[in-house]
């Protein structure tokens, strides 16, 4: 791999961890609990993150969905795909290089995607 290629890899997984690091954060604003953050690029080609975290009830879900994408959006970041809005019991914001789930806690276990995806290495998250 060229220099010029390498350098433009490490720039793009950076950019990648810096918005997994904001969606964590802005969730975790919103009161999001059990937030991990997991680095899934060598096993899929869709995205290089998920961020997953557990909501109160419907009410909270709704409320992080609201936080995480306004502010994202005013940043000049909009979802490619959002999902699961209606019910709220799991909702889905797709940023391509990073994908948040947010789970009530009945839906957190019984989809635990964290153990699904238990060989993905977690991305550290500092204080969220």
């Amino acid at each position: 791999m060229s220099a010029a290629r390498r350098a433009a890899a490490e720039t793009e997984r950076a950019e990648s961890e810096a918005l997994t690091r904001r969606v964590a954060e802005l969730a975790e604003g919103k009161g999001a609990s059990e937030l991990l953050a997991l680095d899934v690029r060598e096993l899929v080609g869709y995205t290089d993150f998920l961020v997953i975290c557990t909501a109160r009830n419907e009410r909270q879900a709704k409320a992080i969905h609201d936080e995480v994408q306004e502010r994202l959006k005013a940043e000049g970041r909009r979802p490619a795909r959002t999902e699961g809005v209606g019910e709220a019991r799991w909702i889905l914001l797709d940023y391509l290089d990073c994908v948040l789930h947010i789970f009530t806690p009945a839906e957190r276990e019984r989809y635990r995607l964290e153990t699904l995806w238990g060989e993905a290495e977690r991305l550290e998250l500092g204080a969220a």
